[in-house]
């Protein structure tokens, strides 16, 4: 099964997906972790120029098919291998956030940025993506929060140092994705603890999978 986790900058992806993979090592099942950008060896060399606060005037346009070239790789290389021998992939990002973060966030064309999608994953979509949705003004305060802790100034900086209708619309993006893919989106909400908001995304996983 491939399962998709998107969300805005502090919506918890990273600690959702490590609850989620203890969670599916317990009933026995094989996890295979991984995310875009940085899921193959390509995407980590396009990651560090992706999220680089060195490359905040790169072109929408560039930026995206950076993205688009790390999504093809990425899927031959990681993803349909792992399906193939019958592991549950986890990824953290995946075609959705092209939507959200350059067509919502950037104002590229939603319907081609969609074509583009298609060529790009070849067929391979996820069967369950988790939204985690969340007020930007909260989600930002908590990758300040985590980026303090680790001891960086941006983790992800590029995109944590966009304005905040910049978020907004990458919210609205989701949702909008959410109420247009309903079989495939469950939106959680992500603003309560992560034990809290890991039951619930586990409720719905463990469903999916037939219990």
């Amino acid at each position: 099964m491939f399962i998709t986790l998107e969300g805005i900058e502090g919506s918890g992806k990273s600690t959702q997906i490590g609850l989620l993979t203890t969670a599916l090592e317990r009933t026995g099942r094989t996890v295979r972790v991984t995310r875009e950008p940085g899921g193959c060896g390509l995407g980590q060399t396009l990651r560090a120029i992706l999220l680089s606060l060195e490359t905040r005037n790169l072109d929408s346009r560039a930026e995206l098919f950076l993205y688009l070239a790390d999504r093809a790789q990425h899927v031959a290389e990681v993803i349909r291998p792992a399906l193939a021998a019958g592991q549950v992939v986890l990824c953290d990002r995946f075609a959705d956030s092209t939507i959200a973060y350059q067509g919502y966030g950037r104002s590229l064309d939603v319907a081609l940025l969609q074509q583009l999608n298609d060529v790009a994953v070849a067929g391979t979509w996820p069967q369950l993506t988790l939204l985690l949705d969340i007020d930007p003004e909260q989600g930002l305060r908590r990758a300040l929060a985590r980026n303090l802790q680790a001891g960086t100034t941006a983790a992800e900086g590029r995109f944590e140092a966009e304005h905040l209708d910049f978020h907004g619309r990458v919210r609205d993006g989701y949702r909008t994705l959410a109420s247009l893919h309903p079989r495939r989106f469950v939106t959680v909400d992500a603003t309560p603890d992560a034990a809290t908001v890991a039951a619930r995304v586990w409720d719905v996983v463990s469903q999916r999978l037939g219990g």
